[in-house]
């Protein structure tokens, strides 16, 4: 028997399979198209950008692009790979990348990341893997922006209608991994792509388990149906015992996500600004992240994050101050007799953003205000309040780049269908000065104006800055070659291998 399993192990006649949660089913796997957690996240591994972050430094290296440079402060130059293949066999060249902006900046396109192109004045081909990107002015995150993943010209040069199009539950990309089965109550199966230009990935299949309760991918995660998983900490110091750790080794480190309670900017009960400071006032912040959290997370205290240099440090979170929380209320004609009312609307794809809308319940109605909460699968949450802008008040969080982007979220021009102002925040004053900042290339100078915009957003309220949580993550320690960086831990993905047979097994 023993000879019998060392020769299936050394001639590898078992395809590995790495199994994973997501909360929902993706809604497009279309990188440009991506906007929810679940899209984005399997489309990564579809899908590449002309650039990507280095593993350590967060620099930006070449991914599709095995160079580039800057000509000038507005002219970016790349050189793309020569043996890239899309997934059906045909070579990627320039023409794929000159498509997917083209596309992008289509008016029949709805998507966010448009955005990110709004300074480009023209993209030149200048050979077959030659791209020149002319800008109207300098950009700081003009090299960014090109880690959008790249559609294939030859599938979608003929497509009427991108938004509805079978391509995107039937993706084609250049990814390490291709689409093998996504299907309505079914695991969504990656399968790795042999002709991969990095070399084919050692695990052999990604199924994605779509599992909609977090009680239930953490139950999976215990009893190894899932070889990788995140842990909230509530669960991490109560609920693991000794054998989990045998099985799994954890990896933490503080999340580049926070999550916040916004107001529907767009109502008029949310438009006087001592209503919102009043709300910021009746909350305690810190209470709320030792709660839910063991210290497991920090206070959030604006919309960039620490550590990066847009973070401002002087802003501390307002200490809970409930008398001048209702005091600020009667003198907008809101007291006991007549409460402020709003509800808050959140997603159960996270167990801990209910048990939070719960906390904040209770913590205003300290001040007299009375909080209705209700909680809504993942998809129709999007569909029919986030992007609609069809509630009072919604618990969410974003993820966010190492180099933040003010414009997506904070700039007026961003409140409208598919945008990521989804408060309706507007400010000429943050307007103004993110429309300076983006064509300062240095630094040190574009930090003080981020740091200033901080500062700004803050006082003004149109979120309350709740919580940065630390990731917590769960990996199986059959999965081998795994390397910790500052950006986390898929940085090398395609080099994990799964061991199928243990040596218990043996």
């Amino acid at each position: 028997m023993r000879f019998i399993i060392l020769f299936l192990l050394s001639f590898n006649l078992f395809a590995s399979t790495l199994h994973l949660a997501t909360s929902a089913n993706p809604s497009r796997l279309n990188p440009l198209l991506a906007t929810d957690s679940s899209s984005s996240e399997i489309a990564g591994f579809i899908f590449n950008g002309l650039v990507k972050y280095d593993k350590e430094s967060l620099s930006i290296i070449g991914d599709l692009a095995e160079d580039f440079y800057f000509e000038n402060n507005t002219t970016l130059v790349f050189e793309l790979k020569k043996n890239v293949l899309w997934h059906d066999g045909e070579k990627f060249t320039a023409d794929d990348v000159l498509f997917t902006y083209e596309t992008l900046i289509s008016p029949s396109v709805v998507s966010p990341y448009s955005a990110n192109f709004r300074f480009v004045e023209r993209v030149e081909i200048v050979d077959t893997y030659t791209l020149r990107v002319h800008y109207k002015k300098p950009y700081f995150k003009a090299l960014e922006t090109w880690m959008m993943g790249i559609l294939p010209k030859h599938i979608l040069k003929d497509e009427k209608n991108l938004m509805n199009a079978a391509f995107n539950t039937k993706p084609i990309g250049t990814g390490p991994y291709k689409l093998h089965q996504l299907e309505h109550s079914k695991d969504i199966v990656l399968v790795a792509f042999d002709n991969y230009f990095e070399g084919r990935a050692k695990i052999d299949e990604i199924s994605f388990h779509v599992i909609a309760d977090p009680v239930t991918r953490f139950l999976m995660l215990k009893s190894g149906q899932l070889d990788i998983g995140s842990v909230e900490p509530m669960a991490y110091e109560r609920q693991l015992q000794d054998d989990f750790f045998e099985k799994f080794t954890i990896y933490e480190k503080i999340s580049l996500s926070y999550t916040y309670l916004g107001f529907n900017l767009r109502l008029d009960k949310f438009k006087d600004p001592k209503v919102r400071e009043a709300l910021s006032l009746a909350i305690n912040r810190k209470e709320l992240a030792e709660v839910l959290f063991f210290n497991h997370a920090k206070v959030c205290t604006g919309p960039f994050l620490p550590g990066t240099k847009a973070f401002n440090a002087t802003v501390k979170a307002p200490s809970q101050n409930i008398q001048k929380a209702k005091k600020l209320l009667k003198m907008v004609g809101y007291d006991e007799k007549n409460p402020f009312v709003f509800e808050i609307v959140t997603s159960n794809s996270s167990s801990i953003r209910p048990y939070a809308a719960e906390i904040l319940q209770y913590q205003l109605k300290k001040a007299g205000v009375v909080v209705k909460l209700r909680v809504m699968e993942w998809q129709a949450f999007l569909n029919m309040v986030v992007f609609p802008h069809k509630f009072d008040a919604v618990l969410l969080g974003w993820g966010l780049s190492p180099t933040p982007d003010p414009y997506m979220f904070w700039h007026s021009d961003n409140d409208k269908k598919g945008g990521f102002n989804l408060v309706g925040y507007h400010n000429p004053k943050i307007d103004a000065m993110i429309e300076h900042s983006q064509s300062i290339i240095n630094r040190n100078e574009l930090a003080k104006i981020w740091q200033k915009m901080f500062k700004i957003i803050v006082d003004d309220n149109p979120y309350l800055f709740l919580y940065i949580p630390n990731s917590i993550t769960a990996v199986n320690k059959k999965i081998k070659h795994i390397e910790p960086a500052l950006g986390g831990i898929w940085h090398n993905y395609i080099e994990w291998e799964k061991t199928i047979i243990t040596e218990e097994d043996e």
